[in-house]
């Protein structure tokens, strides 16, 4: 059975960084496209960024262009995403996903999710 465990939420100042980590056990997914998503209260879980099997093809909603970055290492079967320059609407719950397939829809309804980890972010 796969477990996905994200790390590293918390509550931090506007303007601050903090770093997220997905740890994957159960199985290898280095040749899994992985994604972090978010979900505010009220609203719809949304991707935030993704990244594809090796690495190298990446996605990033609009919102977090410039300030956020995801990056994996496969040999620590981890992904992780880099936040910095935060602001209040960034705080969400932060969710981590695995697919097989590189593209949003799929990821949207991806195989394999995380239990979420709490960011919030104070003016």
């Amino acid at each position: 059975q796969v477990h996905l465990v994200e790390s590293g939420g918390g509550l931090v100042q506007a303007g601050g960084s903090l770093r997220l980590s997905c740890t994957a056990s159960g199985r290898t997914m280095s040749s899994y496209a992985l994604a972090w998503f978010r979900q505010a209260p009220g609203t719809e879980r949304d991707l935030v960024g993704a990244i594809n099997w090796e690495g190298v093809n990446t996605v990033y909603a609009d919102s977090v262009k410039g300030r956020f970055t995801i990056s994996r290492d496969n040999a620590k079967n981890t992904v992780y995403l880099q936040m910095d320059s935060l602001k209040p609407e960034d705080t969400a719950v932060y969710y981590c996903a695995a697919d097989m397939k590189y593209n949003v829809y799929s990821l949207r309804a991806a195989e394999y999710w995380g239990q979420g980890t709490q960011v919030t972010v104070s003016s």
